[in-house]
């Protein structure tokens, strides 16, 4: 099974790497051999991490620390140009940034309903989470074109599947991120470049420690899934390495559920 993961030759690029998901994508792809991963995140120690411990996983993976802020075109646009100027190219992007909002339960009881927001406060979720996968996906996909080969995978929610009360703005731009990634898919197919969503429910990362840490909220929380258990980043992994390799050379415009059971068919 290896054999057909591997990611021998192939330059990524994650977003949001420095911790979580993201960390554990960029690990995947240094562990099925891929020839670079360039880590972004906005936060400089954690994407030097992360780089640091793609070294030392596999030495011929090199890992490039790339600070920037996705929702800022600009910012996105000097990230892409630095790494295509290291290494020619980029083959893979997964777009894993993302802000839910609230990290701990205090916050999340105080979270508001839609009619109680402003729309001042929208830009935090639609900013990362919609316009950051444009931003890359426009800035990478002409380097894609060129090349006639690429993956895109862009890391969205089930709460952009289903709705979220109390995340109605975040949910809706999940979704509209799930929307345009089967666009793409249609007009960029033709390149040999393909694009796949996944879609993630409660995941075991530092954003939702508060949380899974109290036994009582834990409990609750699993009463939603049927597979007894959150999701850990391996799980999200291993969905975003199967769909940046060839084994998924067949399969674009679709979204991946990696959930436990959350939702069904939505």
């Amino acid at each position: 099974m290896k054999d057909i993961l591997d990611l021998s030759g192939k330059i990524a690029l994650v977003t949001g790497a420095g911790q979580g998901v993201g960390r554990q994508i960029a690990l995947h792809f240094a562990e099925y051999n891929a020839k670079a991963v360039i880590v972004n995140d906005f936060n400089a120690d954690r994407a030097n991490e992360t780089a640091n411990l793609i070294s030392e996983l596999n030495k011929d993976t090199e890992a490039f620390a790339a600070v920037s802020d996705v929702t800022r075109w600009d910012s996105v646009q000097d990230m892409v140009q630095q790494a295509i100027n290291k290494f020619g190219r980029i083959d893979i992007l997964v777009n894993n940034a993302g802000n839910a909002g609230a990290s701990t339960p205090e916050a999340m009881a105080k979270q508001k309903t839609f009619i109680e927001t402003t729309p001042d406060e929208w830009d935090q979720w639609i900013g990362v989470n919609y316009f950051g996968p444009m931003y890359t996906c426009r800035a990478v996909l002409p380097s894609m074109v060129s090349n006639q080969y690429g993956k895109i995978v862009n890391i969205i929610s089930d709460a952009g599947r289903v709705g979220e009360p109390k995340l109605v703005v975040y949910s809706g731009a999940k979704a509209g991120a799930a929307g345009f990634t089967r666009g793409l898919a249609k007009e960029i197919s033709r390149y040999n470049i393909t694009a796949n969503c996944v879609a993630l429910s409660t995941m075991n990362t530092p954003g939702v420690s508060s949380f899974t840490e109290n036994e009582e909220i834990l409990k609750k929380m699993l009463k939603k899934y049927p597979i007894k258990r959150i999701g850990e980043p391996e799980d999200a992994a291993n969905a975003v390495l199967f769909l940046s390799s060839d084994a998924s050379s067949w399969i674009t415009g679709q979204t991946y559920p990696v959930n436990g059971g959350y939702s069904f068919n939505q």
